[in-house]
């Protein structure tokens, strides 16, 4: 309602443990499973009924093609049956836009900078306003995300791995493993040559230590997560001198990890940049970051037809 967040309710897919990993088909079963109780709870948290809603907005993409159906086929069935406006969401953009749901604190002004990082998403955004955005930056291979979570793996630690690095490297040294650093030029990112390098480094330990991760667990998580966020704060550091921008946000799964938020903080209270840090609620996969972007659609008049269809590529 405005911009307030009357319920946000979440069906997490813990099935996915079980494989290391997002199994697409398991992920749209969960989906058909879950999605008419989620937005029923939805309306009876936010105490209001189906008729008290003006408008449906759904994600249409980037994402797993079997879920995105499911979603938008539900979307498009309820604006059918309550004969409101369909707006079509660009998932990317909500996680940007979920700096802006009123929660009495402070939002970035326009322009921004946005670091997004996610699972399947690492970007830097030049955000002009709500609905205008520009991606400077994108990876050419792996994402951030993707990196934690095949390094957890690696050292044979539970799906999904970035948290479960997160707080192992809470008491380890980062500086007790180096590894490759990636060369790309401009503002992209590369993490794939990153992976290969920790796969490296471990294998040879294990070659000399069979218990080489147990007996460093602590100092390789942090070294790893230590590697990665440097990446991510340089390319921004970089975007920075590039724009002259000077207002800075991060968004995404990603944005949950604790020493990249501690890193935005320190190194923005040295550059004199205004830093904008979401809360944990909104930076994973969430209804509310939906919402909002939705909210500034229909401010617009942006709303789609029966006709459209999801985009597992989905561009911003």
């Amino acid at each position: 309602e405005d911009k307030k967040i009357l319920s946000n309710v979440i069906a997490n897919q813990e099935i996915h443990q079980q494989y290391g990993g997002v199994v697409p088909e398991l992920a749209s079963r969960a989906h058909q499973q879950n999605i008419i109780p989620v937005v029923d709870t939805a309306i009876k948290k936010a105490n209001i009924k189906k008729e008290d809603i003006d408008a449906v907005a759904f994600t249409n993409g980037p994402g797993l093609l079997g879920s995105l159906l499911v979603g938008s086929s539900f979307a498009k069935s309820f604006a059918i049956g309550m004969q409101i406006p369909l707006i079509s969401i660009n998932h990317m953009q909500a996680h940007i836009l979920a700096h802006f749901i009123n929660e009495g604190k402070e939002v970035p002004n326009f322009p921004f900078l946005c670091l997004t990082v996610s699972g399947g998403h690492t970007q830097i955004v030049k955000v002009e306003s709500p609905l205008n955005m520009q991606v400077i930056g994108t990876t050419l291979d792996d994402a951030a995300g993707e990196a934690f979570d095949k390094s957890a793996k690696i050292l044979g630690l539970p799906y999904p791995g970035g948290p479960q690095i997160d707080k192992y490297a809470k008491n380890g040294n980062i500086r007790a493993f180096t590894f490759g650093k990636p060369k790309i030029n401009d503002l992209d990112f590369s993490f794939s040559g990153l992976k290969t390098s920790i796969l490296y480094t471990i294998q040879a330990g294990i070659k000399e230590n069979p218990n080489f991760i147990a007996e460093n667990r602590q100092d390789l998580c942090a070294s790893i997560q230590h590697a990665i966020v440097r990446i991510l704060i340089e390319k921004l550091q970089k975007a920075i001198q590039q724009t002259g921008i000077k207002q800075i946000a991060i968004a995404g799964g990603v944005s949950a990890n604790s020493l990249l938020r501690s890193e935005l903080k320190r190194i923005g209270s040295q550059e004199g940049w205004a830093t904008f840090i979401p809360p944990f609620e909104y930076t994973t996969d969430n209804a509310g970051m939906i919402a909002i972007a939705g909210h500034h659609k229909y401010l617009k008049g942006e709303f789609v037809g029966q006709d459209v269809t999801p985009n597992a590529r989905l561009k911003i």
